[in-house]
């Protein structure tokens, strides 16, 4: 009976123990980012952050470069719960919900603003809400809250002083029908090639130009080939943090407080970086030799306005986007 008792306990304090240990979670998080770019600096911000807020119940371990594979690799290891967190654009959620691939139209929002409020409406959290449904990964946090960018130019090796120096324009774009589509209605002849082949392709001249996020051009040293570099805020974007659903349920109630709170403030710190660092950026590619210039896009949003308008006469745009772009314009401008 001694002997039973004495089992019995320690078996219990084993368990104790073991329940102890388990109360610490770690959280494997999946990046393509460096470590030592803006935006790497800004995920471990957040893993710094989680912890301290947390205090330690929730440890977030990054994994840059690709490191757990491609997207669709770590899409599938997300809703399996393999990794829990991936940092990249939110339109590889299109997979599960194809309205997703529309956050980020071509020259319709106002200002930057604007686009946070399109993408707080009932409509856009209905499109992630979808998504969630459908694989069992959501958004952690407000999608807008991680800048990326922060803004978008066209670096090319002719000067771009106005809408009309884009017709006929070889412009590389990324494999996507529908920004291929749209710079093709803008008058570009749009060559569709891989990101790492850009530089020599410009060199070469197989391409003209590209649009970039201006954090990028200087790191892809597109500035030596190409080197006027016009801002255009063709869209606004920002990193989705994907969360499996299943994990981010499964944390108490003050865990998951303070992880939001990690992810906010993340948020902040990501706005005032990346305008930091593009600026710095600016003033370097001028040093050697760029030219940088804000082009007039009202010419743009105009051929837009009436392309987006065919488009969803056609059926080709979710349905009540262009009604919620309307909706959230700031009437006393």
């Amino acid at each position: 009976m001694i002997k039973n008792t004495g089992f019995i306990l320690c078996t219990a304090l084993t368990l104790a123990m073991s329940g102890a240990a388990s109360a610490d979670t770690t959280w494997r998080m999946a990046t393509k980012m460096p470590v030592d770019s803006p935006e790497g600096r800004v995920f471990e911000r957040f893993a710094e952050l989680t912890e301290d807020y947390t205090d330690g119940a929730l440890t977030i371990t990054i994994f840059p470069n690709e490191q757990l594979g491609k997207e669709n690799a770590v899409l599938e290891q997300l809703q399996a719960n393999i990794v829990q967190l991936y940092a990249e654009g939110y339109g590889y959620m299109k997979k599960w919900e194809p309205a997703l691939d529309w956050t980020a139209p071509s020259f319709v929002f106002d200002d930057y603003d604007h686009w946070v409020r399109f993408m707080q409406t009932d409509l856009v959290q209905s499109w992630f809400d979808n998504a969630a449904e459908q694989a069992g990964v959501r958004m952690l946090g407000d999608p807008t809250r991680i800048l990326r960018g922060p803004f978008l130019v066209t670096v090319s090796n002719v000067p771009i002083n106005s809408a009309a120096d884009y017709q006929g324009l070889k412009l590389r774009m990324h494999e996507s029908t529908r920004a291929i589509d749209a710079w093709t209605a803008l008058g570009a002849e749009v060559i569709t090639l891989p990101w790492t082949e850009v530089y020599q392709s410009i060199s070469k001249g197989i391409v003209e130009g590209l649009n970039s996020p201006i954090a990028l051009v200087e790191a892809m040293r597109f500035n030596e080939v190409a080197p006027h570099i016009t801002r255009i805020d063709e869209f606004w974007q920002s990193i989705g943090f994907m969360v499996n659903a299943q994990a981010y349920e499964a944390l108490d109630d003050e865990t998951r407080m303070g992880l939001l709170k990690a992810y906010d403030e993340a948020g902040a710190f990501s706005r005032e970086l990346m305008f930091d660092v593009a600026q710095q950026s600016i003033a370097r590619m001028q040093e050697q030799g760029a030219t940088y210039s804000v082009l007039d896009t009202s010419p743009l949003i105009e051929t837009m306005a009436t392309y987006y308008q065919e488009q969803e006469a056609a059926g080709n745009l979710p349905v009540g986007m262009l009604d919620a772009i309307e909706a959230t314009r700031d009437s006393t401008q």
